[in-house]
């Protein structure tokens, strides 16, 4: 993988740039070689979200960390040793750990920590999961992303996968939702910057 450090989305203040790259979200997904991914992010997106909050208190299932793991994987880097690790937690585990991060929304960092306790999981796939729950305050933690951030955002430095490290993330994509306001959040910028990085060619 080849990270471009200045794209210059990350700097544009034109909210029709910002626009025009979420738009082209779909096509970046289709554009990548795992021929699972258009599934799982189709399902990911639209599906997933409404049926997690539907469910008091809200949470995820054994069957739904798995897909979730595998979007992430089929989105970035595929990484098995981990995936069999998020397979090998106890379906209970997984719902009553992603339940208890439910709870602490308000607090980042436990609701991170929460997820981040099962097996398999680091900060990026438990972002990944708190992303369909409030997707304004946790962005999903991602490598393109951050390639197109961390050189224009003083103290955020080289990536580290670290839950420190995801708090600066976080307050760097919330702070350019808020500059584009026009209901835009965390989430959106996330997605407009990795479509943006997949077509300018930052992953190869």
């Amino acid at each position: 993988m080849v990270l471009l450090a200045d794209l210059p989305l990350w700097r544009d203040d034109t909210l029709s740039h910002w626009v025009q790259a979420l738009a082209t979200y779909d096509r970046a997904i289709a554009a990548l070689p795992n021929g699972k991914l258009p599934a799982h992010d189709a399902w990911y997106r639209h599906e997933l979200p409404a049926l997690v909050h539907t469910r008091a208190p809200m949470h995820v299932t054994h069957d739904e960390m798995v897909r979730i793991t595998e979007w992430k994987m089929a989105r970035g880097v595929w990484r098995a040793p981990n995936l069999v690790l998020v397979r090998n937690n106890p379906p209970g585990t997984v719902e009553a750990a992603t339940a208890s991060a439910s709870a602490l929304l308000d607090m980042p960092a436990k609701a991170v920590a929460a997820v981040s306790a099962l097996r398999g999981v680091g900060p990026a796939t438990a972002s990944a999961v708190l992303a369909i729950m409030a997707p304004e305050r946790f962005p999903f933690f991602d490598e393109i992303v951050t390639g197109q951030v961390a050189p224009h955002v003083e103290g955020m430095g080289t990536i580290a996968w670290t839950a420190p490290y995801y708090r600066k993330y976080v307050a760097a994509l919330t702070a350019r939702a808020a500059a584009l306001g026009n209901g835009w959040h965390a989430t959106m910028v996330e997605r407009a910057l990795w479509a943006h990085g997949i077509h300018a060619g930052a992953r190869l």
